[in-house]
């Protein structure tokens, strides 16, 4: 029986690799470094966790069937599954194809690769159609990758349009997934090849872990994936598996609310005359909101703001009470930040300005706290 995405993630112990005996309703943490072979039966043989792990494997089962792919890696870090994703398709002279408006900490780790093994790095608009085909037409293109939304410019890419683009000049696809989560999309449905996502935001949900994830496509590239992952030891460890698991069962009412909070929050500011911009997906005033409407299930709750000056930004930062001033997104707890001076630090002010980014720009990640407490905050910290 075909069952709703929403019922397997509230029974993940059914996604064990094998049965327990306990017929407990979560499956139990393997906290071992190692197994004894002599005592295994089976067609499935533990050796040593780095390589696989009962625990991990029930995420590993799980992200897969909720993605369609045909198997996943679980790291220990979300930029791990980046590095991951590099280390499986790239190579020495390697061409890549990057959104402009990426993740700082992706921007960071293709400057390491590009300095270590010559890996040209082609940064672009993938709003922009023309010019990506122009791109993957007139060079040896490897991996294109994305985000959708992007992160913090909150663009949304036409995901089917550059999956079709990059298999026409024989690139592999990936995406990653972080903000908009497999709940609202599914990169694979769209034709990518990989969807990656860091585990410590929306998927968790409580912000006490970091991890991630990445989920391949067809059986060849999972084996890829899994290889380099052990070889490098990229493997997430039990009981951070466990933390990301509790979260998982809420992720959709987590999503609606923040989705819903940060809409109210985001057409509030909107009416300020403090306020140049505001940018959101959920909003008609974005670009790409039919797009966004279409492409996703649920908005997520990340958006940014222009102040009307650089001094406002800081001070409404410094004077908040309830919004925290910290990095990421996807926890209860609402959070602010001027991207170009945290998340985004590794951007130089062309590049951030080519993408949107000013010293005035703040990123709001809403929590799942009073709307009405979060609007006082606001209030109080611009007075």
């Amino acid at each position: 029986m075909s069952e709703q995405l929403e019922t397997s993630l509230c029974h993940i112990a059914k996604f064990a690799p094998f049965d327990d005996v306990s017929g407990a309703s979560h499956f139990p943490i393997y906290n071992t470094g190692t197994f004894d072979l002599k005592k295994q039966t089976g067609d499935k043989i533990y050796d040593y966790t780095r390589s696989d792990n009962p625990t991990r494997e029930v995420l590993e089962n799980l992200f897969t069937h909720v993605e369609g792919g045909a198997g996943c890696v679980c790291t220990h870090t979300g930029i791990a599954c980046v590095s991951l994703l590099f280390e499986t398709v790239l190579k020495a002279n390697s061409q890549v194809l990057v959104e402009a408006d990426c993740y700082g900490g992706t921007f960071r780790l293709l400057k390491i690769f590009k300095e270590k093994y010559n890996i040209q790095v082609h940064f672009a608009n993938f709003c922009d159609v023309e010019m990506i085909e122009h791109i993957l037409k007139t060079n040896p293109i490897d991996l294109v990758l994305c985000e959708s939304p992007t992160n913090p410019g909150l663009k949304i890419i036409d995901l089917e349009l550059i999956a079709n683009l990059s298999h026409k000049y024989d690139a592999l696809f990936a995406v990653d997934n972080s903000l908009a989560t497999f709940i609202s999309q599914r990169p694979l449905e769209f034709g990518a090849d990989f969807s990656l996502f860091s585990t410590t935001k929306y998927i968790s949900g409580h912000g006490s872990v970091v991890a991630g994830a990445i989920v391949a496509k067809t059986k060849e590239l999972s084996q890829q994936i899994h290889y380099y992952a052990n070889a490098h030891g990229r493997s997430q460890n039990p009981m951070d598996v466990f933390l990301i698991s509790l979260g998982i069962p809420t992720l959709k009412i987590r999503m609606i609310e923040h989705e819903k909070n940060s809409i109210t929050i985001a057409k509030y500011l909107e009416k300020q005359s403090y306020i140049k911009k505001v940018t959101h997906p959920a909003l008609p005033s974005h670009p790409q909101y039919e797009l966004a409407k279409k492409q996703m299930k649920y908005i997520p709750g990340v958006f940014c703001v222009d102040f009307t000056s650089v001094e406002l930004a800081e001070k409404f930062i410094e004077n908040t009470k309830i919004f925290g001033e910290k990095c990421s997104f996807g926890s209860p707890d609402s959070r602010v930040e001027i991207p170009a001076k945290i998340s985004h630090a590794s951007f130089s002010k062309e590049e951030l300005k080519a993408i949107g980014i000013s010293d005035s720009t703040v990123r709001f990640s809403i929590g799942l706290e009073s709307v009405e407490d979060l609007i006082k905050d606001i209030e109080q910290a611009v007075k």
